[in-house]
């Protein structure tokens, strides 16, 4: 944001001081996701710690300043003692204002941005805040108003400050703090107005936003999380409809009965019964040494998405297709017989009689297994699934280059597939791709999709399971879980199980490890021994650490496949990534580095940084740069056997060019 739009914003609104603290956290001590009730700053006297303000890491020491806005979640942990300032205040526009200076607001707003810095000349900053400070405790009338001018004196001296030293606030991602916001309060009464107003913005902006990147609106999303808590609480207790309506945000369990039946297709009281049903059945045809394990499943840890074992019942019309199919072909099965039968000629010899029985019943035998060779039965999160054995016309919202190598060519996909940078270098066949239908972005397209007739669909988003079950038999394939993503070999063999073409997965593996391992030979010495490989992603001027296990862009190549050696850090990260702010990097970063994303134009301020600079492993030009932002984006944005084929032969390009 310009430095002048600021200070007219700051010009055109009403400042409300809500709060000035003066704390202190000993070492060790934790301050747990506090929500901020109103935009604040946070401003370190002595002592150093880490801040984590929604989903950005700091490292915050003496004399450093946060900002943060409402709804923000701060947490703190005291690496030594902490001594710190935080003043809470509200910004509101001035009415009447000009439009132009409404959009601004809208579009900008500084009072949500969040920052953190190290200003040159702190203790100007620190009179004012201490001063500050006072003047609140005394609470008196001519002292609120003293608050009032020492504040905008404080927030003078940092705007110059701020700008001088060239730091660029980073815009709030409004869609993660409404979804969290939802998660956190569905319980109570809730309307778009209020989830807006918690975190500054307006309502159609909020709108808009939620329904770019979640495709639905904030209001279906909350009826969805109350619905999948209320089933919970129906299946785990045995709370009234009315206890479990108030629990939820519900007024009444008329109410609860109507939104649950809208997102679940069943109303409470008739999914209880099925569900209860569905597992006393699968309870009784279990057998015994199984059933003596499935009593004690509640001792074992919830399995993740990338377990296939964990899975919820399915849905009543799930399996319909696939029923209907077989029985057709039973009643046709059993017609022939009974004509069969009826103009066989009439013979009373008990041995003949008892041959043909015999043959009738090996007949019906071998017709039903030749009905069930017809399907197979897929275990997927949202529990089994009765499969086509051999589909014919597959569609996917994901995973073209897995069905591709797999020698399966869909019938339609989402766009982004037909354009994936590997197509060009793969020198797969163009005419082969020719009759693949573009069925647009997520959610596929549902009109097309029932065009095409599909008799298998892979989806990849659980949200969008539902719509494509009303087209065709669907199986869930999640290709990213949580903040993190499954191997690149595992979602190839989980696509070969689909299929059963898991030979075929496990010749192509075989080969790639082995092209792999060549590859190691190739680069050996290039990282020597005790020396550490980072991945970092430079985007819209943010710093993203790539994680050992459950990254992407290249993260499985570079630490998998090439076995290059990862960080403690890196090791150590719970999701596939953190997002990090500049002052932390030296503690990421090992003696290689992989930049991702050097071509982004938000990356210069972070690459021409004096801290970028001075990191051991730039001195020593020991910096590798890949990835593109073209179009069609590079072979690191997906993982597919094509793309990972490409990805190996760029970074051991990269590494050997960088020993000559």
């Amino acid at each position: 944001m310009k430095l002048n739009d600021h200070i007219l914003l700051w010009n055109h609104v009403f400042i409300q001081v809500m709060d000035v603290r003066h704390k202190k956290i000993e070492e060790g001590e934790e301050l747990r996701t506090y929500r901020l009730p109103a935009s604040a700053f946070l401003y370190a006297v002595r002592g150093n710690a880490r801040v984590r303000l929604d989903n950005s890491i700091h490292r915050v020491e003496r004399f450093h300043v946060l900002h943060g806005g409402k709804g923000m979640c701060l947490s703190i942990l005291a690496e030594e003692v902490l001594e710190y300032y935080i003043i809470l205040y509200k910004a509101t526009l001035a009415l009447p204002s000009r439009k132009e200076i409404a959009q601004l607001l809208e579009k900008e707003n500084p009072f949500q941005n969040q920052y953190a810095f190290a200003p040159h000349y702190p203790l100007p900053l620190y009179d004012k805040v201490k001063l500050l400070e006072q003047e609140w405790r005394e609470a008196s009338r001519l002292g609120k108003l003293h608050v009032k001018a020492l504040f905008q004196q404080f927030v003078y001296e940092l705007l110059q400050q701020l700008y001088r030293q060239g730091i660029e606030p980073l815009k709030p991602d409004l869609v993660s703090q409404a979804v969290a916001y939802i998660r956190e309060h569905f319980s109570r009464p809730m309307a778009l107005e209020s989830i807006a107003e918690e975190l500054e913005c307006s309502t159609g902006h909020l709108s808009r936003l939620f329904k770019n990147k979640m495709h639905t609106s904030p209001i279906h999303y909350l009826g969805q999380v109350r619905a999948d808590r209320a089933a919970e609480l129906l299946m785990q207790t045995d709370a009234t409809l009315q206890e479990i309506a108030e629990r939820v945000g519900y007024p009444d369990a008329h109410s609860l009965s109507r939104s649950f039946k809208k997102y679940k297709g069943l109303s409470p009281v008739r999914f209880k019964k099925e569900r209860e049903h569905h597992a006393q059945k699968q309870d009784q045809d279990m057998p015994q040494t199984m059933l003596k394990y499935a009593l004690q499943r509640t001792s074992f840890a919830r399995y993740t998405d990338i377990d296939y074992q964990y899975r919820y019942n399915a849905e009543g019309d799930l399996f319909m297709h696939g029923r209907v199919k077989i029985t057709a072909m039973m009643i046709m099965l059993c017609l022939s017989l009974m004509l069969g039968a009826c103009s066989a000629p009439t013979n009373t010899n008990g041995s003949s009689q008892t041959k043909a029985n015999h043959t009738a019943t090996s007949s019906n035998s071998d017709g039903q297994a030749a009905v069930q060779a017809q399907t197979r039965t897929v275990k997927t999160l949202k529990g089994d699934v009765e499969v086509p054995a051999n589909p014919k016309r597959v569609a996917s919202d994901q995973y073209m280059g897995h069905l591709l190598k797999l020698g399966i060519i869909p019938v339609g996909v989402r766009s982004f597939m037909l354009n994936e940078a590997w197509i060009d270098q793969s020198g797969y066949p163009k005419e082969k791709l020719a009759g693949i239908k573009d069925l647009g972005e997520f959610p596929m397209d549902l009109e097309e999709l029932t065009v095409l007739q599909p008799d298998l669909i892979i989806g990849s988003i659980e949200k969008n399971i539902d719509s494509y079950q009303k087209v065709g038999t669907t199986v869930f394939l999640p290709y990213w879980e949580g903040e993190s993503t499954a191997g690149p070999l595992d979602k190839f063999r989980r696509i070969s199980e689909i299929f059963g073409k898991q030979k075929e997965a496990e010749q192509w593996i075989t080969e790639y490890e082995k092209k792999a391992a060549e590859a190691r030979t190739k680069i050996q010495g290039i990282v020597k021994n005790g020396e550490t490989v980072s991945i970092v992603q430079v985007a819209n001027k943010s710093i993203y650490v790539l994680a050992a296990k459950g990254g992407n862009y290249g993260s499985p190549t570079i630490y998998q496949m090439l076995k290059l050696p990862p960080t403690k850090k890196a090791l150590n990260m719970k999701e596939g990534f953190e997002n990090i702010s500049l002052e932390v990097l030296p503690e990421y970063m090992g003696d290689h580095i992989f930049v991702y994303g050097s071509e982004d134009e938000g990356a210069n301020q972070i690459l021409h940084s004096e801290l970028w600079k001075g990191l051991p492993a730039v001195k020593k030009g020991q910096v590798y740069m890949y990835g593109s932002f073209s179009d069609k984006g590079d072979e690191f944005v997906m993982e597919d056997p094509y793309s990972l084929e490409l990805q190996l032969d760029t970074i051991v390009n990269l590494l050997l060019a960088h020993k000559k």
